[in-house]
């Protein structure tokens, strides 16, 4: 039995749609990655990039734990000063792992 180009269409139009919404998480956490240096996140916007609720990013201002500008009463955050803050946090590796747990 020989397909024809319009069957072979037929048959992938279905797997090409799910293989489409199967990557698209992917492809939008990839894209997050991408952001700007120079970018200034609101709140929502910062929330989503740590992803962590908004109320965490207003109390972490209030008590002045988190870099932010506040313009008009609205916060803004730069995304350099907030990727700085980040690596305040980070723990460096002591040794280098070989594979084997001690």
């Amino acid at each position: 039995m020989k397909l024809e180009r319009e069957d072979i269409e037929t048959l992938l139009e279905p797997m090409t749609e799910r293989l489409i919404e199967a990557l698209k998480p992917i492809l939008s956490a990839n894209a997050k990655k991408d952001i700007e240096p120079d970018t200034i996140f609101d709140v929502r916007g910062l929330s989503e990039y740590l992803k962590v609720t908004p109320k965490w990013i207003y109390e972490r201002t209030h008590l002045n734990g988190i870099p932010h500008i506040k313009l008009g009463g609205q916060l803004r955050f730069r995304k350099k000063s907030i990727d700085k803050w980040l690596n305040s946090f980070e723990t460096p590796a002591i040794r280098q792992f070989n594979g084997k747990m001690p």
